[in-house]
């Protein structure tokens, strides 16, 4: 579907290639939509598609990364929550980006952050049971009264776009008592109220994530988010959404959501994937059978592949790179990743992989033709905050590789746990390439066939890692070769677009 909805919206005949445009100390102050503008022109030349922006509604405080969400209709437009912007920018600036980034060959995503809300503005008094916060469903307390932050009216945007007011019926749970101070998990009380099915089965229910906790079996609540999620594409422009925290929303809401979007837009084949992050494939395929309609999940066992695979070093098999991941089961369903917002370093679900292993990692996602690849802003431009990481050398090159060789039928040469490789055979007018990995302590070769056909051409890597050239012999084959802990990529010497590489590959 990520395929059939790219060839909706973006130029056709080229990979597709998403980046996640933000990293989590992307510069606040307002910048980022100007700042994302301007860097366009780079990003189509290097062959990124598709951009999911971080999220660009109201949080609860003007520069926050914007995942304590406050108001869904507020793209940074109404003086609330400390002034108009939001960390980004403003509302005109957004639907600027979003204009030109799609002049250049780029679409974007919404990242839809529909679990919770945050910066009532107001307190309601209320019946609760407080539950174990390791077993949801097991309440420690009987039923009594607090005070909570569940009084959502905007009065900044005045009912524009939505006269919905959000009261504390709307929710299922709040972590906060404003009367004693006490902090704990409030399930909140009323006919027929519960915590949400059709949620991850950690701590026996994990609908309860942060905040006031969105309740979508109640009418209200279900319609105003649903007429959203047609306002905000029609009203932006966008292509698509990014769901966060799905695992604590219930699946059956989110498939009806994007059901509605698709049925009653320009958009029939929108795109959409979502945030459910845990190394389980079986609980990522239960999940993705149960919204009865196509969706897309962040490879998250993937993910732990490489930082396991960069942990190890040469200890570290690579021809189990693939095993247990949603590309190799559903590559239709799977939108492969390096590292986020959440797994980088400093935040909650830190979990890095080596800086050293991830030019093979993207090499991985980036160069094969299973899965939807996502490249991490971070990546691509190093992170800031305490603890700032370098970008990843080269990246741009290797998303370029993408865009230009990577097409066409793949023959895999996998017989060595340290050394890895495959040819992409082209297609029409895309020249192919061959790519040699390896995570071992010297340099890697390969014997692989890229056909009789490209006898005594010579090839060179684009990256520039392994010097001098490969003549293809008489029968089509060669020795490709690359460094230790590294990767190479191999295309002919006159291929169309080599120009367009660094001046360190030439």
């Amino acid at each position: 579907m990520s395929a059939d909805a790219n060839a909706a919206e973006c130029a056709q005949g080229q990979n597709y290639t998403m980046l996640q445009a933000f990293e989590w100390y992307s510069e606040g102050n307002g910048v980022h939509w100007n700042k994302l503008a301007k860097q366009t022109d780079e990003l189509a030349s290097f062959g990124i598609t598709a951009m999911w922006l971080p999220p660009p509604t109201k949080a609860a405080g003007q520069d926050s990364v914007g995942y304590d969400i406050y108001d869904l209709y507020d793209l940074g437009e109404f003086d609330q929550k400390g002034g108009q912007r939001t960390k980004y920018g403003t509302k005109g600036e957004l639907l600027q980006l979003i204009k030109k980034a799609k002049e250049r060959g780029i679409v974007t995503y919404i990242d839809a952050v529909l679990n919770h809300r945050f910066g009532a503005d107001r307190t309601e008094k209320f019946g609760v049971v407080e539950v174990d916060d390791n077993d949801r469903e097991k309440e420690v307390s009987g039923r009594y009264d607090i005070k909570g932050w569940t009084g959502l009216t905007f009065p900044g945007r005045k009912d524009q776009y939505s006269k919905f007011k959000w009261n504390f019926n709307h929710f299922t749970g709040v972590d906060y008592n404003d009367k004693n101070g006490k902090t704990a998990i409030y399930r909140i009380q009323g006919d027929g109220k519960n915590w949400a099915q059709g949620v991850d089965d950690e701590n026996n229910n994990y609908d309860y994530l942060m905040g006031a906790d969105i309740d979508y079996s109640h009418p209200e609540a279900r319609e105003d988010v649903l007429n959203w999620g047609k306002w905000v594409i029609k009203e932006t422009g966008a292509s698509g959404f990014r769901f966060d925290a799905v695992k604590h929303i219930d699946s059956r809401f989110i498939g009806d959501f994007v059901k509605s979007v698709r049925a009653e837009t320009d958009k029939p084949k929108m795109f959409a994937v979502g945030e459910f992050w845990k190394d389980s494939l079986e609980d990522l395929e239960k999940y993705l059978d149960s919204l009865g309609t196509q969706f897309s999940v962040f490879d998250a066992p993937l993910h732990y592949n490489f930082k396991e695979a960069g942990d190890r070093g040469n200890d570290f098999d690579m021809r189990a790179i693939w095993d247990g991941t949603v590309v190799q089961r559903r590559p239709i369903d799977a939108v492969t990743l390096v590292d986020n917002h959440d797994t980088q370093v400093g935040q909650a679900l830190e979990s890095w992989v080596s800086p050293s292993f991830k030019p093979l990692a993207y090499s991985l996602i980036l160069l094969r033709p299973d899965g939807y690849p996502c490249v991490f802003y971070g990546d691509l431009y190093g992170t800031a905050g305490e603890n700032p990481q370098e970008p990843v050398t080269q990246l741009g090159d290797i998303i370029r590789a993408r865009k230009l060789y990577a097409y066409g039928e793949v023959r895999d040469y996998w017989d060595h746990m340290n050394c890895v490789g495959w040819v992409r055979m082209g297609e029409g007018d895309k020249d192919g390439c061959a790519v040699v990995l390896c995570n071992g302590s010297g340099e890697g070769t390969k014997r692989m066939e890229v056909g009789q056909h490209r006898a005594n051409e010579k090839w060179t890597d684009v990256l520039g890692w392994s010097q001098g050239e490969v003549v293809i012999g008489e029968n089509g084959w060669a020795d490709f070769r690359c460094p230790a802990g590294s990767v190479s990529i191999w295309v002919k010497q006159d291929a169309k677009g080599r120009d367009e590489f660094s001046k360190a590959c030439a």
